[in-house]
């Protein structure tokens, strides 16, 4: 999905469709500046504790009201690996610490998630599981008791990571 930019970001010409670079792309019919839209990137931690996976409750669209991992988008300038870390305490009031990647994927599967995101497996260091931030409930669950999940990239985290 493009992002509606219309105007040039050096010299303000409205942009028109062209090909550039074996695609069709916003570009500046004044200056040449091409817009090359950058993909977005999340990070999602894993953690397991006695068989127990740590899910949480998303109370925003899209998926409202069903589960997943722990996760958010990274900002321009964060390490992944970080903004996995941040994104666990800003849902669930845990500090965690990274451990290792499981997996990267690639495949938006809606209109305002990521193209890429990374999963990684992490410890718990200190915290109390409180829900925060985007999601109302976060929970550990056994592996063959899970509800209902958001998205097909936490099902296969679930299965590459078990």
């Amino acid at each position: 999905m493009q992002a509606e930019v219309n105007f040039c970001l050096r010299c303000g010409t409205r942009l028109v469709q062209a090909e550039r670079y074996g695609r069709t792309r916003r570009v500046c019919p004044g200056c040449n500046w091409i817009y090359f839209e950058n993909p977005k990137v999340a990070a999602a931690v894993y953690i397991d504790q006695g068989g127990k996976v740590l899910l949480v409750r998303r109370a925003i669209e899209p998926s409202r009201g069903l589960w997943s991992l722990p996760a958010g988008f990274v900002d321009a300038g964060e390490d992944p690996a970080s903004a996995a870390e941040r994104e666990c305490l800003e849902e669930t009031g845990l500090q965690v610490a990274v451990v290792n990647l499981i997996t990267v994927l690639f495949g938006q599967e809606h209109a305002r998630g990521a193209h890429i995101m990374f999963f990684y497996r992490a410890n718990v260091i200190s915290g109390e599981l409180t829900p925060g931030d985007d999601v109302d409930q976060a929970a550990f669950f056994a592996r063959d008791d899970l509800p209902p999940l958001a998205f097909s990239t936490t099902r296969r985290v679930l299965e590459l990571a078990g």
